[in-house]
């Protein structure tokens, strides 16, 4: 496996995987992955990555600004997803520190992720990168009729806006 700059013509392969995401019920929020524009302006241009298996790629992580103002301009969230066939396997593990290296070297000084409860394995993920729980947001959204928490996590970078 690699990990490396996500290209344009990946899209097609990230999108089917992040549809799998949106399936668990425990990813996002969202009911269906958008279209390449929309989702290419709401991440940053760089840190944004693939892991390649035998030429197939196999999951994906990118950063979103939090904000778009200048205070939180190296303030990031992260996204990582992997393909269902391809979990379990520290795909997600070297996603995840890949990112966490590029952002550094972005001068992006904080990461976040928001996490379902439920989604324990992203959680541990998360928590094997250096991220640290801030907290809870109790019924932040509704999904198909239900109130879901959000779990909040952190990494503060030692490197990056220090």
């Amino acid at each position: 496996m690699t990990v490396e700059p996500m290209n344009p013509s990946d899209w097609n392969i990230v999108r089917a995987i992040y549809a799998e995401g949106i399936a668990t019920g425990n990813a996002t929020f969202a009911n269906a992955p958008p279209e390449w524009e929309e989702w290419d302006q709401q991440h940053l241009g760089s840190c944004r990555l693939v892991a390649r298996s035998i030429e197939e790629v196999i999951g994906w992580a990118a950063l979103g600004p939090v904000s778009r103002r200048e205070v939180y301009r190296g303030v990031a969230e992260v996204s990582v997803y992997v393909a269902e066939r391809a979990r379990r396997n520290g795909v997600g593990a070297a996603l995840l520190s890949a990112l966490v290296s590029s952002s550094e070297r972005e001068g992006i000084w904080t990461l976040q992720a928001g996490i379902f409860p439920e989604n324990t394995a992203s959680i541990e993920l998360h928590k094997q990168a250096g991220f640290r729980i801030v907290g809870v947001r109790e019924r932040l959204g509704a999904m198909r009729g239900c109130w879901r928490d959000v779990i909040l996590m952190e990494r503060r970078s030692r490197t990056a806006g220090v």
